[in-house]
């Protein structure tokens, strides 16, 4: 066998840095935001599971939310303003980062790239519910560093928190609007708080 970079490369998650174009209070990078994205991906399906007579894997939905910005680690972040500028835009990105996966995936050993393949490529008809959970859980996570962001008095998130809101909103998925109801405010509160038994 070869040696490989696929993983190293994956540890580089922590250097890329989000939200590019915005005056960050504390800066996120793909790492924080991608850990974010797994718990509560596997959140919303546990919720779904739980509440609403769902029978999706939670496990795999975590699975999918950590390698769901992979591609990043070679194309960077793009900020949303110039990703959906156009279709043109949006088309010519989402080929730049089908050729990152294809990238990565061929830097593994073929014994190995079966099992990533599903998980990168977002392909499989059977993980297709598990992403409608991936993407809101990508939406929240937005919306989380927006509301941190305010709290520490940062305004330049005010547009953007307003915009993602909208968007989980449109969603209509009851174990979403579930998170958002009982979940979120804890987002608004210091850790003391968060402590505090009601």
């Amino acid at each position: 066998m070869n040696n490989s970079n696929f993983y190293a490369m994956l540890s580089r998650m922590k250097y890329v840095n989000r939200w590019g174009l915005m005056r960050n209070t504390i800066q996120e990078s793909l790492s924080d935001h991608t850990m974010d994205v797994v718990i509560i991906a596997h959140a919303l399906v546990v919720i779904g599971n739980t509440y609403f007579g769902k029978k999706l894997d939670e496990s795999r939905a975590a699975l999918l939310a950590a390698f769901h910005d992979a591609p990043e680690i070679i194309t960077g972040d793009m900020p949303t303003p110039v990703k959906y500028y156009s279709q043109d835009v949006k088309e010519a990105y989402a080929k730049v980062e089908e050729a990152a996966v294809c990238k990565m995936l061929d830097s593994l050993p073929e014994e190995l790239r079966s099992h990533y393949e599903g998980l990168m490529n977002c392909t499989g008809e059977e993980d297709a519910e598990l992403h409608r959970y991936v993407k809101a859980a990508d939406k929240i996570s937005a919306l989380i560093k927006c509301i941190e962001e305010e709290r520490m008095g940062n305004m330049d998130f005010t547009a953007a928190k307003d915009a993602t809101l909208k968007i989980i909103e449109s969603m209509d998925m009851p174990e979403v609007r579930m998170f958002m109801e009982y979940f979120t405010p804890g987002y608004y509160m210091t850790l003391d708080e968060q402590q505090k038994n009601d």
